[in-house]
């Protein structure tokens, strides 16, 4: 078994509890992040039941003390550290004239800020391991619309960010890119749908149907489409891939 470590945040559920199960076949260990306990239990089960050992972290990466406490207590249960992936980030999906100052903060406090301390604070032990670190983005930092504000500029900011980060880890020898998923049928996705559909005059299930061809793709993704891309990319063969911004979208944006 590899005696390689990862730790995922967001892996309570969608595309960051996948890509710890899929990551489990690949590490030795997986430390899974995320908020839900409960939740996080029950990628653990799916982890050790991949073949690796979990090591569940209940905390909320807002907080600034966090991603220390995350890096430490990794270091200390395994001594080491070969991936980070950051996948953790709900951004509020609310119009570019309606958002709040508050709701601006919450939406950089997680998904920005949070990966950027916990890849800071890996980063030493990164550099021992020749590690990988991932930032999860998007689409929308590509296609930003007035109903996607914050989403758009946070997720931009983030493949920004993670260029930064690919830049210094040539010189430490961190492999660092970004991921952008396209439309994944997520709880997330699925919650905004249920908001979506009655405002549009359609059921759920009607507005799900649809939205596919509305956007021109043939199916939604799936959270486990990205976590293969995920482990490629930390995968031997993916580690001449560096300061990317890899999208997977099924086809959704049409521009080169």
């Amino acid at each position: 078994m590899s005696e390689r470590i990862a730790i995922v945040s967001g892996a309570s559920r969608g595309i960051g509890r996948a890509t710890a199960i899929r990551l489990a076949k690949d590490y030795g260990g997986v430390v899974l992040v995320a908020r839900n306990a409960e939740l996080l239990e029950s990628t653990a089960e799916a982890v050790r039941a991949a073949g690796a050992e979990a090591f569940v972290i209940d905390a909320d990466l807002r907080d600034p003390a966090v991603a220390k406490s995350v890096v430490e207590q990794t270091l200390g249960r395994f001594g080491r550290i070969d991936a980070v992936v950051n996948i953790a980030g709900a951004v509020p999906q609310v119009d570019v004239l309606d958002m709040t100052d508050e709701q601006w903060d919450d939406g950089f406090a997680l998904k920005l800020h949070g990966a950027r301390r916990l890849t800071v604070h890996a980063w030493d032990a990164l550099k021992k391991t020749n590690g990988s670190v991932i930032f999860t983005s998007g689409n929308s930092a590509q296609t930003p619309k007035s109903a996607f504000a914050a989403v758009a500029t946070v997720n931009a900011a983030i493949v920004a960010m993670a260029k930064a980060f690919a830049d210094r880890g040539t010189t430490d020898g961190v492999q660092v890119n970004s991921v952008l998923p396209g439309p994944v049928m997520t709880d997330r996705r699925r919650s905004y749908m249920e908001k979506y559909a009655p405002a549009h005059g359609m059921s759920v299930e009607e507005a799900l149907e649809k939205f596919p061809s509305q956007v021109g793709i043939t199916r939604y993704g799936k959270p486990e489409d990205i976590a293969e891309l995920m482990a490629f990319v930390l995968s031997p063969a993916g580690n001449w891939i560096v300061g990317s911004a890899l999208r997977m979208d099924g086809g959704e944006i049409k521009a080169v």
